[in-house]
């Protein structure tokens, strides 16, 4: 009898996952982007496959999508994901209508005041994995000039841009090193002729490090970083890439975004500047399945794995040991709340360095 009650609940269990439905609405850079999208998808794919659930993408190609596009998916599915700051208003608005829904926002604040149970927000502190992006380019730039190429000038890329400008300072404070910062937008998530040309004007300008938080743009800024370093190097392969750059100190660079975007161009992306969507991704899932989704808004940083930097596989040799230790001794001070990185534009303008002594 108890064998039969236990297959009877694991066929229930089967028979709900299989009509269990998960649909992401993207934002117009759509899936493909290596970055932010993906990200997103990537968790859910691993949460769905988990449950046996069935997932689904519904692409916006402008703005105008977002609503009729999360309605199609309220109507269709169990959890409907809306990826990206502009997505807020017509996620909102959607969600209301669909109280049996679960929906998550990705980089979505609630609006004041509006608080539905049904609709669980996940942000994440985009100024610290910023600064790991800052302290490594002021780091490594052999020439002084280090450049952050934007998108659209949303709150999560001017985050990410605080946090670069923030931890390009510290570097330079600490270590008595000059740095001047270039900035520019390509206003587009999308196309990624707007990032290389706007990349490598800023290498015309002097800088040698890029750090691109534009979305599918950025892909066409690692990819002016490539062929910079090649026509430098005279080679594509790593081995040669890193030993041009450990023998003469130099070469051109990009940092990546949202995800780990190293293997984009191996030896080429110094580090990547990376956000927890996957996380995300992968809980909003996991919890209304299990019955444990709790609407509202969660904000992630380092302290709780949402924020930080790539592994760097293929440059971190190039990287001096004192770099990679300083780095980890400032996680211990964000994690403590020792070392507060600025999340907006006030804030990056009043920041001063703090007293910082390396126990080593």
């Amino acid at each position: 009898m108890k064998k039969l009650a236990v297959v009877c609940l694991l066929i229930g269990l089967v028979v709900m996952a299989m009509g269990f439905r998960v649909i992401m609405v993207t934002d117009v850079g759509g899936l493909g982007d290596k970055s932010f999208n993906d990200g997103t998808w990537e968790g859910i794919l691993i949460a769905a496959k988990e449950i046996g659930a069935e997932a689904q993408v519904i692409q916006s190609y402008e703005q105008a999508d977002y609503i009729p596009n999360l309605t199609k998916a309220a109507q269709q599915a169990d959890v409907v994901y809306a990826v990206g700051f502009m997505m807020t208003d017509a996620l909102f608005k959607v969600a209301r209508q669909f109280p049996n829904t679960y929906f998550v926002g990705i980089d979505i604040v609630p609006p004041e005041g509006v608080n539905l149970p049904n609709v669980l927000c996940f942000v994440f502190r985009e100024e610290q994995a910023g600064f790991y992006a800052g302290y490594i380019a002021a780091a490594m730039t052999a020439t002084g000039k280090i450049g952050f190429v934007g998108g659209i000038p949303i709150p999560p890329v001017e985050r990410f841009r605080y946090g670069f400008e923030a931890g390009a300072r510290i570097y330079s404070e600490l270590h008595k090193k000059r740095i001047e910062i270039l900035r520019g937008y390509t206003n587009d998530f999308e196309d990624p002729k707007k990032g290389k040309d706007l990349t490598l004007a800023q290498y015309a300008q002097g800088a040698d490090i890029v750090f691109l938080a534009a979305g599918a743009c950025g892909n066409g800024g690692i990819e002016a970083a490539r062929e910079k370093m090649v026509s430098l190097v005279g080679s594509d392969k790593l081995v040669d890439i890193i030993d041009y750059v450990t023998k003469n100190k130099k070469g051109y660079f990009a940092i990546g975004v949202d995800v780990d975007q190293d293997y984009m161009a191996p030896g080429v992306v110094l580090c990547s500047a990376t956000k927890g969507i996957s996380a995300a991704g992968y809980y909003g899932v996991k919890w209304a399945w299990e019955g444990t989704f709790e609407g509202g808004l969660k904000v992630l940083g380092v302290k709780e794995g949402g924020a930080g930097v790539s592994p760097m596989k293929y440059t971190k040799g190039m990287i001096p040991n004192h770099v990679i230790a300083e780095l980890e001794y400032l996680t211990k001070l964000i994690k403590e709340g020792k070392l507060v990185i600025p999340d907006t534009e006030d804030a990056l303008k009043a920041f001063k360095v703090p007293p910082i002594s390396f126990p080593f």
